[in-house]
């Protein structure tokens, strides 16, 4: 049998995935997974996430621990680990990888890219690819002696965070220390350690999708995106870039993605700047601005990852039409949830989806769903899944 060949049977060598993060992005890659026979364990630090609710089987552990992790990989066995949050031991990983476990797309592309330290230490000082100015700080003495080399208004991040968590905008000086404060409580890891950006001023943020696979390196369209508090709210596309910046961002994600080694999809972030280019940040996995994926092609972000991870080709990408999609937060505090007026927001004249994830309680503010739109126009499109999102009504008791 070839190296690619799925083995479905439980009487024989079972071909297994471990999906290391079970949330909306983890449940499509689930559902793709299965779709082609793939045994689907789906692992989280809380029951019930969504992955687990179509997943063959599921396991609660905190990822972060070197002890859980290994037991957890050592028992399942699988022919794939899949990381798709950024809360993993990724030096287990690592060392794991070494022992023969298969990691998607690589332990390192996952262990650089959880830390922005080390993602951004590739892209601007190894590859040299344009980026923001930037420096790292350990200590809030260390921002305060070295903001003058990024300047105000300027942006401090945890190294190690995700959905603008710990992100805070400083304009003035007496910012300064309670967005140190916040960083340090809201970053992953344990570790008090921040970048801080000089702000870019840029025209259009995008997404750019990148699949790694077996037939080369293959790009879906480019996305836009709206983002508010560093979290993605509506995205759309194609987001249309004249053919020479183009290029260029074809050229700094494939350059990011070939150092990074590994087959997959990567969402890769860039700052549009008249006619310049620079580099945000990289995802080695499906992106949440990439959902738009689900209604805008015949192979959603989530299917293309799935067949590069298990070594297939790619092959032709067809686009559908100008799409975009539009996330449904939630806030408020509670397990018992209600979703009503779906039959109003669907009905439109456009393509519509709607998609609920199906995670068990908010506490404070969670994206819950997304609305999706296909239509004559990127405008008809973006106002068309807004809309599908505004008309549905969600009650927490």
């Amino acid at each position: 049998m070839s190296a690619t060949a799925i083995y479905t049977s439980p009487s024989n060598k079972q071909t297994k995935a471990l999906l290391l993060g079970s949330g909306e992005l983890g449940k499509e890659v689930t559902i793709e997974l299965m779709r082609l026979g793939v045994y689907v364990i789906a692992c989280d630090r809380y029951d019930n996430a969504p992955a687990m609710l179509v997943a063959n089987d599921k396991a609660v552990i905190d990822m972060r621990d070197e002890e859980q992790l290994t037991a957890l990989i050592n028992k399942v066995k699988p022919d794939y680990v899949i990381p798709e949050i950024e809360a993993i031991s990724t030096k287990t990983l690592i060392k794991l990888e070494s022992q023969g476990v298969h990691v998607v797309p690589s332990a390192k592309a996952a262990d650089i890219t959880m830390n922005r330290e080390s993602i951004r230490t590739l892209a601007a000082e190894e590859l040299s690819l344009p980026t923001s100015p930037y420096f790292f700080a350990s200590t809030l003495d260390e921002i305060k002696e070295n903001i003058h080399n990024v300047g105000l208004p300027c942006i401090i991040k945890p190294v190690m965070s995700s959905s603008g968590k710990g992100q805070s905008t400083v304009k003035h000086e007496d910012d300064i220390e309670k967005a140190w404060e916040y960083a340090c409580s809201a970053g992953r890891g344990g570790i008090n350690r921040v970048i801080v950006e000089g702000m870019v001023k840029f025209d259009r943020e995008i997404t750019l999708l990148t699949v790694s696979a077996v037939d080369g390196i293959h790009f879906c369209e480019a996305i836009g995106h709206r983002q508010e508090k560093g979290d993605y709210r509506e995205s759309w596309q194609p987001e249309v870039l004249h053919d020479e910046t183009l290029l260029e961002c074809k050229r700094i994600a494939s350059s990011v993605v070939k150092a990074l080694g590994g087959y997959g999809l990567f969402g890769v972030e860039l700052f549009i700047c008249g006619d310049k280019v620079v580099f945000s940040e990289l995802s080695p996995r499906p992106h949440d601005t990439g959902m738009v994926t689900m209604i805008s092609q015949d192979l959603s972000e989530f299917a293309l990852h799935v067949r590069a991870l298990l070594g297939l080709p790619v092959g032709k990408i067809t686009f559908m039409g100008p799409s975009a999609s539009a996330a449904l937060l939630v806030e408020g505090n509670g397990h018992d949830l209600c979703f009503d007026n779906i039959k109003d927001a669907l009905a439109s004249e456009h393509s519509t989806q709607l998609r609920i994830f199906g995670k068990p309680e908010v506490v404070g503010e969670r994206r819950m769903g997304v609305a999706l739109c296909r239509a004559p126009s990127v405008k008809e499109a973006l106002e068309g899944a807004i809309k599908v999102r505004d008309t549905i009504s969600v009650e927490i008791k």
